[in-house]
């Protein structure tokens, strides 16, 4: 992330964005169950919150000095790992379901973020969850992007990306800035 992304993505301000937006539509009352992924929490402000809600929580963080700094501040309450999330280290089926909060668009490639669904339905228990939020593509957006990684995810065509990579039911939900996800592997359905 570029230095201004980096600032607002660890402020006060999108910390309460976070409470009082994005957990409330991304997650409503949906059971995450006992062991629960999360994919990308960067600077760890989603990972605060979720970590409340969870019994157990795995982070996979890609950038070495985010998943340091996380683990330094929550190493005791869950575990994080240092890891490329397209090929995790994890057996199939551990965990309950997972979560992606406005981090697909920092894959490099829409290949490599096919890989990566792919690899969050190999991790997750028949019937798991999969749950998110990504924003959507527009000027002001892109601006704010400025030197980063930033592929953007079309949430027209995400949830047959979802289907493709091994989920059984797939929805998505847009408005005009972000977008919503709920996915679930076979032998289990997403809810609304």
């Amino acid at each position: 992330m570029n230095e201004e992304h980096l600032r607002l993505c660890a402020s006060a301000e999108w910390a309460e964005r976070v409470e009082t937006e994005i957990f409330p539509w991304a997650l409503g009352d949906r059971d995450l169950g006992d062991d629960v992924l999360e994919i990308g929490p960067g600077p760890g402000l989603t990972t605060e919150r979720l970590v409340r809600r969870v019994p157990r929580l795995t982070a996979v963080e890609a950038d070495e000095l985010l998943a340091a700094d996380l683990e330094g501040r929550l190493g005791g309450v869950m575990s994080v790992l240092n890891a490329d999330a397209t090929a995790m280290p994890f057996e199939d089926g551990r965990f309950s379901a997972a979560a992606s909060f406005t981090m697909l668009h920092h894959v490099p490639t829409a290949e490599l973020q096919d890989a990566l669904l792919a690899e969050v339905a190999r991790v997750l228990r028949p019937g798991g969850l999969f749950v998110g939020v990504d924003s959507r593509d527009r000027p002001e957006w892109r601006r704010l992007h400025e030197g980063d990684t930033c592929v953007p995810v079309d949430p027209a065509t995400f949830a047959d990306r979802l289907r493709a990579a091994g989920f059984a039911e797939a929805e998505v939900e847009a408005t005009e800035a972000r977008f919503r996800f709920a996915a679930s592997t076979p032998n289990g359905a997403a809810s609304g």
